[in-house]
């Protein structure tokens, strides 16, 4: 544990500049808060007030350099601690969560948007959660078996880079970090400079339980320069990262030159099939799974349902559903408890999704709800009114491209086989739905869409669970056994 003050909560400016400013300037490398190489840094804006909330280190690649050194030193007798001792580190994080959960909570919903209730349960809860199965499934893994005539030993990849999104910042970092550690690798850490606070309160968490110097390390910055390191550095042995399509390429490019492991994580445009038995109350809650499922962190979900496929004969019906569904989402701060949409994180996104809407409306969808207009009585902060389409049809851009956004396309098909076909038809597959009054139906159909992970009638998220895509959204899982097995590498050793 280091003996340096982590950052706190200083101001950075006059009284009248209105609240405190954060500096959290320092870096996290060999067990202690440190300066960044560099002296420039990025401010932390408030999706809600576009006001500073934050300032952070912009790292260097100098920077990146001197926390795979500490992580390189630290990976051997990390990786010889036992499994059991390191399963209770990961509990003891949960544990450390939890104490913090409303700080958390405020945090996330502060710099990102989501709603302190839904940021509460979601933000912090699967996070926590993620660290308590973590540490079930490292307690009883079976690290060596016997085989034959053979020994097979399952031991830490090495140094992982870690590099994650905004949209859900600590239950991504939690999804790497979690195996990652339990697994017996070392890791740097890359938060989004978008969102990264959440990560510096786990890394206090962390720092507080004396984990040996060089095990953890943060450095915070954008992804052209600390990601770029990251994933180009000839002794990092793998990167995981969730974030875009396309930047997820660039990463596989920069680690391809050491013919490194990567695991990535990247968009989505979910289907989410209502099968024609579905009807009266039944569809009724179909569509509000559908829709509340798609409108979950406004948007801002890479395995969000945004493609709703319902058969023809049932199109009006499910359009005046939706219609009346978004007319009772309210939209506004994400700190006051009616709310429940806040905005999106930042203005470069709330400007992406306006500009997604009117291509919608120009390509010939039939506008249900909302548009690309500013929401009445919200003149700050970044927000886009949450938006249906319907009448889709599968070439247009709102039905092919991830618009990470309170955006839902109705798409109508014609039977099963067409549903199907629909719901394939994108370069994506990381998630999908199906509904039916047969859960045997569903299950057929559930199995010929091409995606990672597919709910059947609703069905909760399971965090023992792998999570991963098919196609463009990505190779490799996170969570549950076979989370844990993307940091391991095999060996067998024949007698």
């Amino acid at each position: 544990m280091s003996t340096a003050t982590p950052p706190g909560a200083t101001a950075s400016g006059p009284p009248s500049s209105g609240p405190p400013v954060q500096d959290r300037s320092a870096i996290y490398i060999d067990g202690a808060w440190v300066p960044s190489a560099g002296s420039g840094r990025i401010d932390v804006v408030s999706a809600s007030t576009e006001q500073p909330i934050a300032s952070v280190a912009e790292g260097t690649a100098a920077d990146v350099d001197a926390a795979v050194a500490a992580a390189r030193a630290a990976a051997d007798d990390w990786a010889a601690t036992d499994p059991q001792d390191r399963a209770k580190v990961l509990r003891r994080v949960s544990e450390g969560l939890l104490a913090r959960q409303n700080e958390i909570a405020l945090t996330v919903s502060s710099e990102m948007g989501m709603p302190y209730a839904q940021a509460n349960v979601i933000q912090v809860g699967l996070p926590a959660m993620t660290w308590a199965s973590m540490a079930d499934l490292v307690g009883s893994y079976a690290f060596e078996e016997k085989v034959n005539n053979s020994l097979l030993v399952r031991e830490p990849v090495g140094v992982v880079g870690a590099i994650t999104p905004w949209n859900y910042p600590l239950h991504q970092v939690s999804g790497k970090l979690a195996p990652a550690l339990g697994a017996g690798c070392t890791v740097v850490l890359k938060p989004s400079e978008v969102a990264p606070l959440s990560a510096y309160l786990l890394f206090e968490i962390l720092d507080d339980l004396g984990l040996p110097p060089g095990v953890v390390n943060l450095v915070s910055g954008t992804g052209p320069v600390v990601g770029e390191a990251i994933a180009a550095h000839p002794n990092v042995d793998m990167v995981t990262f969730t974030g875009s399509t396309a930047a997820g390429k660039r990463v596989s490019e920069a680690a391809a030159a050491n013919v490194k492991r990567v695991t990535l994580e990247l968009g989505g445009k979910s289907p989410f099939v209502i099968l024609d038995d579905v009807a009266g109350e039944q569809l009724q809650a179909a569509v509000g799974r559908g829709l509340a499922a798609c409108l979950l962190n406004s948007g801002q979900t890479c395995s969000a349902l945004t493609r709703m496929l319902v058969p023809r004969s049932r199109l009006p019906e499910v359009e005046a559903i939706v219609a009346a569904g978004i007319g009772t989402t309210v939209l506004g701060d994400p700190l006051d408890p009616a709310t429940t949409l806040g905005p999106l994180v930042s203005d470069v996104q709330r400007d992406r999704v306006r500009s997604f809407i009117r291509a919608g409306i120009d390509e010939g969808a039939k506008l249900l709800a909302g548009g690309p207009d500013s929401p009445d009585g919200l003149d700050r902060g970044y927000y886009v009114t949450p938006t249906a389409f319907s009448e889709v049809t599968p070439g247009m851009r709102i039905a092919q491209e991830e618009i990470f956004g309170p955006v839902l396309v109705i798409q109508p098909y014609e039977d099963e086989a067409d549903a199907i076909r629909i719901a394939n038809d994108t370069i994506y597959g990381l998630a999908g739905g199906v509904f039916s009054g047969d859960e045997q139906r569903a299950l057929r159909v559930a199995r010929r869409i091409k995606a990672g992970q597919v709910e059947v009638n609703g069905g909760p998220w399971n965090a023992y669970a792998p999570f991963g895509g098919y196609k463009q959204s990505g190779n490799g899982r996170e969570f549950g056994t076979t989370g844990l097995e993307e940091f391991l590498e095999m060996k067998a050793i024949q007698f």
